[in-house]
């Protein structure tokens, strides 16, 4: 294997090599805790534009399968492992990671001390940075290229992972409901878990309309996680408060529970690296039960975490909190059928201790039953 370099914009190279697919590409940095779901991770489409760093050091074993893609393709601009493993040794695996990174042409590195590059981007904050292999250019020529990239703060990305065209996901056994999901960088496993509740899902584009989810005649809303600066998504937000009029049930997560806050009032701001990974510890302000969640965020909510807070949409208040950092991780409106957390519950690959979440959507569907009906 060659030798490849990984380039942060603030000057600093490690030196490693060459692994999956040859190449340059660039993205913002960040680092996933999860010893777990790489699959899930290079598949959920909230890492596009990403160059994920796992901090696990031995990636690969489990190889890769179809029934665990979180979407169509592999979205992360580029991967960054330690050791990754020689073999593939699960009885699921159909190809190894490798040859699959080769396949979509994913450029990786490996043989870097990701503990360092993880503590560094903990120090520094997350930023942009490049992979070069197969590529001949002194160190400041790298450093260059990536200090042209774009920074991932005003950064509109949903509409590059959004699907084009409405599709249904029918729910399992007797319907229930209906459920218009808008596609900002929506996870596979989100309407499969609808579809075991007897929810009929119908996922949308990110630029739909009023009238258009109106025309579904839906029980209730969902908002997708996805990718990008939430801060850029005004049409979205215009649209979340139409619906939040109607008074048509809402849930909300990750990119999602970030249009929310927005339509509430609320403004959003970059973490200095953000959460990412399976094992993030969030206590429930009601309950005091804390649950251990799987994010991947790097933006988060301005909203007050004591008490309750008022909006054009009624009262509410905010229910979950990041025991790392206190960052809002839930809110709910009290006098209508809204809420979201910033977690994913349908948590592939794991943990499950927030899977409640969509019965809670269930059943704020049967309280309020949604006024906005087709005419």
């Amino acid at each position: 294997m060659s030798k490849a370099f990984l380039v942060l914009d603030d000057g600093r190279i490690f030196e490693g090599l060459s692994w999956a697919f040859e190449g340059v590409t660039f993205g913002e940095a960040v680092f996933q805790t999860g010893m777990t779901g790489y699959q899930e991770t290079l598949t959920d489409p909230s890492y596009h534009k990403q160059v994920v760093v796992m901090t696990a050091p031995h990636i690969g074993n489990t190889g890769m399968n179809k029934d665990d893609n979180e979407s169509k393709k592999i979205w992360v601009s580029g991967f960054v492992v330690r050791n990754p493993s020689p073999v593939t040794s699960n009885w699921r695996s159909e190809k190894s990671l490798e040859d699959e990174l080769i396949a979509q042409k994913i450029v990786g590195i490996s043989g870097i001390d990701t503990r360092a590059l993880t503590r560094h981007l903990r120090d520094r904050g997350a930023m942009r940075v490049g992979i070069f292999s197969g590529k001949n250019l002194t160190r400041e020529e790298m450093v260059i290229e990536v200090r042209k990239q774009p920074q991932m703060s005003g950064s509109n990305l949903s509409e590059d992972v959004s699907t084009k065209q409405t599709y249904i996901v029918p729910a399992e056994g007797d319907k229930k409901f209906t459920v218009a999901a808008i596609d900002l960088g929506i996870k596979g496993a989100t309407p499969r878990a609808l579809a075991q509740r007897g929810v009929e899902t119908h996922v949308m584009p990110y630029d739909c309309t009023f009238e258009q989810i109106r025309a579904i005649n839906p029980d209730g809303v969902f908002l997708s996680n996805g990718p990008g600066d939430p801060a850029t998504m005004t049409s979205v937000v215009d649209l979340v408060r139409e619906i939040l009029l109607s008074e048509i049930p809402i849930f909300g997560i990750c990119f999602g529970h970030q249009i929310l806050g927005q339509a509430l009032g609320f403004e959003t701001y970059k973490l200095q690296f953000g959460h990412r990974g399976i094992n993030q510890p969030v206590i429930d302000r009601k309950t005091n039960k804390v649950e251990i969640t799987a994010h991947n965020h790097g933006f988060a909510l301005k909203a007050p975490t004591e008490g309750i807070f008022s909006t054009v949409f009624g009262t509410g208040e905010v229910t979950h909190v990041s025991l790392n950092d206190g960052v809002v991780e839930g809110l709910q409106l009290l006098e209508r059928g809204a809420f979201s957390v910033q977690y994913h519950p349908e948590a592939a690959a794991g943990p499950h201790d927030a899977s409640y979440l969509f019965d809670r959507f269930i059943e704020l569907m049967q309280k309020y039953p949604a006024r906005m009906r087709a005419s």
